[in-house]
C-alpha cells in the first residue's frame, strides 16, 4: 500500500499536489473570512478563461524542444497590431473580434518565423535568449506605438499623435466572448463563451499534436538524434513549432483584452510571459514535454491560486504588501522550481 502511494505521488507529481492542497485551503478560507465567494470565484473563473489560450501557447514550443515562450511578447504584440487594425477601421462586435485574429496571423507567421531562425542558432540557451528578444521587442514597439498613423481618434494621445497605453474595448468588441451564453448561478457567473473558445483551441491543438506533423515534431523535440536519422528535419519542426506558439500567442492577448475590456500597450505586455509558463509548468509540464491537459489544470491551478489568495492574505494580514509578496512567491516560486527540477519533473 505504501508502495502505491509513493508510486501515485511520483507520478502525480509533487508540485501539483502541493498547489492542488494550497488551492483546496484557500478555497474554503473565502467564505469562512467573510469575503465575497460569488464575486471571487467569478473572477477566478474569469481569469482562468481569459488566460487559457496563453498559457496553450506553450505547448507547441516546448513540444518541439525550443524551452519555455518566455518571448511570448512577441506574439502578443502581433495580436495587438491585429486588434490596433480592427479598432481603427472601427470594427465591432464578433466581426471586429475575428478582424483583429484574421489581421494578427500575418504578423505572427513572420515574426514568429524569425524567432525561430533565431532559436535554431542559439539552441541550448533558448530560455535565456528568449527573455531579452521579448524585453527587446517591448522596448522597440515601445518607440512604434508612438509613430502609428491612426484614423481613430479614440486610440490617438491627447497630442495627437501616437496610441494611448491603454484602449478601451467597451465600444467595439469588449466581453464577445464572455457575453455569450454565461452561466448564472446566483452571483456567480461563469463565462461559458470563452470557455468554449478555449476548449476549442485545445481540441484543435489536440488534433494536430495527433497528427503526422506534430509526431514528428514531437520526435523532434524529445530525441533530435533520432529524428534526424529517421528523415526529420529537426530545425524546421522547431521553428514551425516556434511560429505556432507565436500564432497562439496573438489569438490569446486579443482573448484576455475582451475579458479585461482594454488593449495594453507599450511596456504592459512586458511580465506576462512568466504567468504562462508558470501555469504550465504547475499543472505539470517538463521542458521538452507538455499537453493540453497540463494547460487546462495549470491555468485552473494558478489563476485560481493568485485570484483567491490575494484577498485572503489581505484579510489575515491588513495594511500590508503580504498580497503583492505573494503573488511573486507564487509565480516566480514555480517557475525556479520547476526549472530546477527540469526534465526529471512529473
Amino acid at each position: 500500500m505504501k508502495v502505491k502511494m509513493i508510486k501515485y505521488i511520483e507520478d502525480f507529481g509533487f508540485t501539483r499536489i502541493v498547489a492542488v492542497t494550497f488551492f483546496l485551503v484557500v478555497a474554503a478560507m473565502v467564505p469562512m473570512l467573510g469575503l465575497n465567494t460569488a464575486t471571487l470565484f467569478s473572477q477566478a473563473f474569469t481569469r482562468m478563461a481569459m488566460n487559457g489560450v496563453l498559457v496553450l501557447t506553450m505547448v507547441p514550443i516546448m513540444v518541439c524542444g525550443a524551452g519555455m515562450n518566455f518571448a511570448l511578447p512577441i506574439g502578443i504584440i502581433c495580436g495587438l497590431i491585429g486588434g490596433l487594425i480592427s479598432l481603427n477601421l472601427k470594427l465591432t462586435g464578433l466581426a471586429g473580434f475575428a478582424a483583429a485574429i484574421i489581421c494578427s496571423i500575418p504578423f505572427s507567421l513572420v515574426f514568429g518565423y524569425l524567432y525561430g531562425l533565431l532559436m535554431n542558432r542559439v539552441k541550448g540557451s533558448e530560455m535565456i535568449i528568449a527573455t531579452y528578444v521579448g524585453f527587446t521587442m517591448i522596448s522597440i514597439m515601445c518607440i512604434v506605438w508612438l509613430f502609428v498613423p491612426l484614423n481613430n481618434l479614440v486610440l490617438r494621445m491627447q497630442m495627437g499623435r501616437g496610441v494611448r497605453k491603454d484602449v478601451t474595448l467597451a465600444e467595439y468588441w469588449a466581453d464577445i466572448l464572455d457575453g455569450f451564453l454565461p452561466i448564472h448561478l446566483g452571483d456567480l457567473v461563469i463565462p461559458t463563451g470563452t470557455f468554449l473558445f478555449l476548449f476549442a483551441m485545445c481540441f484543435l491543438m489536440y488534433l494536430y499534436m495527433h497528427s503526422k506533423t506534430g509526431t514528428m515534431m514531437r520526435a523532434a523535440g524529445q530525441n533530435p538524434g533520432l529524428a534526424r536519422a529517421n528523415g526529420i528535419n529537426v530545425d524546421r519542426m522547431r521553428i514551425w513549432g516556434i511560429t505556432l506558439s507565436t500564432v497562439l500567442g496573438g489569438i490569446g492577448i486579443l482573448v484576455y483584452a475582451q475579458s479585461f475590456g482594454f488593449l495594453q500597450f507599450y511596456d504592459s505586455p512586458k511580465m506576462m510571459s512568466f504567468s504562462a509558463v508558470a501555469a504550465v509548468l504547475i499543472g505539470g509540464a517538463s521542458n521538452k514535454k507538455a499537453s493540453i491537459f497540463n494547460v487546462l489544470f495549470g491555468v485552473m491551478i494558478f489563476q485560481g491560486l493568485l485570484t483567491l489568495s490575494l484577498p485572503v492574505a489581505n484579510v489575515i494580514l491588513p495594511e500590508s504588501n503580504i498580497s503583492d509578496i505573494v503573488r511573486m512567491i507564487i509565480s516566480n516560486g514555480i517557475i525556479l522550481y520547476a526549472l530546477g527540477k527540469g526534465s526529471r519533473q512529473k
